[in-house]
């Protein structure tokens, strides 16, 4: 079987030791995320996590219905790249120094519609939001220019390619809510 990447949202209550209990079920099958992001929903009181990582179809099924029988946990999906959209944010921290005395780094800049958000004599900051490959890409471009001070970049964020989050037409479903009340008990 081949891996591919996928991507696992899941929606719990706001609940402390959440995250873990979540994190739990990867560790015990040595599966290795490659990236966590956890952020309120759209529903109050309802907490998001949109993890990434790297597996075979049978296994990231099996995985996300177990993080899906948890009691506070309330959905739990997987989705390949074509069935989302995403993005990541990416901090690069640059030398001035550099920068200034080579016009191919600002070019890099301008072309790759990176945002310059912090510049003094000593670094320079740039924001870039795009799919991970587009910010890898660009860290190897400001990499090769040897002006690279520090960089660092966030986790997915997604939103599924469905007309109506997934969630939100649950929370209006009866049978849903009969499920939760006998969850819960």
């Amino acid at each position: 079987m081949d891996k591919k990447l996928y991507t696992i949202i899941v929606y719990t209550e706001n609940i402390a030791g959440m995250l873990n209990q979540v994190t739990a079920e990867f560790t015990r099958r040595m599966m290795n995320i490659d990236t966590i992001t956890a952020s309120s929903s759209s529903v109050d009181g309802v907490h998001r996590y949109t993890i990434s990582l790297w597996g075979e179809e049978d296994m990231i099924n099996k995985v996300t219905k177990r993080i899906e029988k948890k009691v506070d946990v309330l959905k739990a999906d997987y989705y390949t790249d074509s069935e989302i959209f995403f993005q990541e944010v990416a901090l690069y921290k640059l030398s001035t120094p550099k920068i200034m005395a080579n016009n191919e780094i600002s070019r890099i800049i301008r072309h790759s519609a990176a945002r310059v958000i912090e510049m003094n004599e000593h670094y320079t900051v740039v924001e870039k939001t795009g799919p991970t490959d587009i910010i890898l890409n660009l860290y190897d471009e400001f990499k090769a220019q040897q002006c690279m001070l520090q960089f660092v970049k966030s986790g997915r964020v997604a939103v599924t390619r469905a007309s109506q989050d997934t969630l939100g037409e649950q929370l209006f479903d009866e049978d849903y809510k009969r499920k939760s009340v006998n969850k819960n008990k």
